[in-house]
């Protein structure tokens, strides 16, 4: 009847198939099964699975950590502008994990909203900026202060935000002068 059995060859231990048993033998052949089995421990294979599903637990890990991070660092999911013509500006921007981050910006050093346009690659993109007054120089331009990085809105979106915006600018402007003539 065929079965498997460890060859006794000296020095090599391998299994082969379709071998009969021998009665007179079969301790023996038990024998250096165990022998083949110990002998593979020794020589590293175990080891060498161990390490490799280490290495892959390792960087599955590393991969998790890294998602975590550009979720709560760097997706941003919203960004929204307030503009409250009497108090400054404020910009807010939601990352994907839930985090906010909020700058706020005194009307006092707005000097300006505008839209710019850069080159990018092979394309014009437009994006919306603040323009901050400089304290030193009345006329000059301290910062500029880009907004809607992420969302990267189209040019007919950025128009009614920078009319909404300029509205209020102007509002801002005439209100001091009509308060100064009562």
């Amino acid at each position: 009847m065929p079965l498997l059995a460890c060859s006794l060859l000296p020095g090599r231990v391998g299994v082969r198939r379709g071998v009969e048993w021998c009665p007179a033998h079969s301790c023996e052949a038990r024998k250096q099964t165990f022998v083949w089995r110990d002998e593979l421990r020794e020589s590293g294979i175990e080891n060498v699975l161990k390490k490799n599903s280490m290495v892959l637990s390792a960087a599955i890990f590393i991969t998790l950590i890294g998602l975590i991070i550009y979720l709560h660092f760097v997706k941003i999911d919203q960004e929204s502008l307030l503009v409250i013509g009497s108090l400054g500006i404020q910009v807010t921007s939601s990352y994907a994990s839930g985090k906010e981050s909020t700058t706020f910006i005194e009307m006092g050093r707005v000097k300006d909203v505008v839209i710019n346009e850069a080159i990018h690659m092979q394309k014009v993109i437009y994006y919306l900026c603040i323009l901050l007054q400089d304290p030193g120089d009345p006329q000059g331009v301290s910062e500029v202060v880009p907004l809607f990085q992420s969302s990267k809105p189209r040019l007919d979106c950025l128009i009614e935000v920078y009319k909404s915006c300029q509205e209020i600018l102007e509002q801002r402007k005439t209100a001091p002068q009509s308060s100064e003539i009562k």
